[in-house]
């Protein structure tokens, strides 16, 4: 008997052209794909005429099927995994599937293709030789501050997804905490219909958003360039030592402390510090 494989195969993002040949035959092969949505990934298999049966594989469930689909893998079937769209694993779950599988020996093969993170930094024309992927930020108001603030001084090129009914407030989070003027590019729905890619600052980018309804809708992948290492490192240190001291002292004076230590202006690390969920 040949020894099974745990496929792990990216999807279209948006484009059913995006879908490989050799991406169709493992989907067609294997003895079951596991999907995060087994509508939406039923809707893509029943496009290529693929019958191969779906089993639900999703962040509520991942932990407890895990040993049963190792199992079936060491009984020598070979299954796929795939997201809702995209490379699985990346914002999406499985790596617990992905580690059970390594962890029994299984051999864990990748069918690579498309990917909004990849898709958006090669359109971007900023730095990609470095970057940092972050994923979504935190949904609530606070956490997002707290999160940019650290973020602030990262030199290498930085990748957030967002959705539309937060587009708009991490837009004004980002600006508060990057500077109106950190380059950067707003890639939405990519290889789909209304596929826009806007480059411009952060608030000529919040500004557009703003202007335009379609542009709050759909799916976005943010590409922001990364600071100026000499000249945002001194911000960058004021804003970091500012979310630390605002955990424990009012906005002001969290602000003045923070620029004593630092030497960064106070009025920037004070405009970080307005509030709001």
């Amino acid at each position: 008997m040949p020894a099974a494989i745990l496929h792990v195969v990216a999807t279209p993002i948006g484009n059913l052209g995006d879908l490989s040949p050799r991406a169709q035959q493992v989907l067609r092969e294997a003895a079951a794909v596991c999907a995060e949505d087994t509508r939406r990934s039923g809707q893509l298999l029943a496009h290529f005429g693929i019958g191969t049966p779906l089993l639900a594989l999703h962040e509520h469930n991942e932990q407890q099927l895990a040993q049963r689909l190792v199992a079936r893998l060491l009984a020598g079937e070979s299954l796929a995994l795939v997201s809702d769209a995209g490379t699985p694993l990346v914002s999406d779950p499985g790596y617990r599937l992905v580690r059970a599988a390594r962890q029994a020996g299984v051999r864990v093969s990748p069918v690579p293709g498309p990917s909004a993170l990849i898709a958006a930094l090669s359109v971007a024309g900023l730095p990609s030789d470095r970057f940092a992927f972050e994923g979504f930020l935190p949904a609530k108001a606070a956490a997002r501050r707290e999160r940019l603030a650290v973020l602030a001084g990262e030199a290498r090129t930085l990748v957030f997804y967002e959705s539309a009914h937060r587009i708009d407030a991490s837009l004004a989070d980002l600006r508060a905490a990057f500077g109106d003027g950190r380059p950067a590019v707003l890639a939405r729905e990519l290889t789909k219909l209304f596929e826009t890619v806007l480059d411009g600052s952060l608030a000529g980018l919040h500004a557009r958003v703003q202007a335009d309804a379609d542009q709050r809708k759909g799916e976005f992948v943010l590409v922001v360039q990364g600071a100026d290492e000499d000249a945002d490192a001194n911000l960058a240190e004021g804003r970091r030592v500012h979310a630390i001291l605002a955990k424990h002292l009012p906005p002001s004076a969290a602000a003045r402390l923070a620029a004593e230590i630092t030497g960064a202006p106070r009025k920037a690390l004070y405009g970080a510090s307005d509030s709001g969920d």
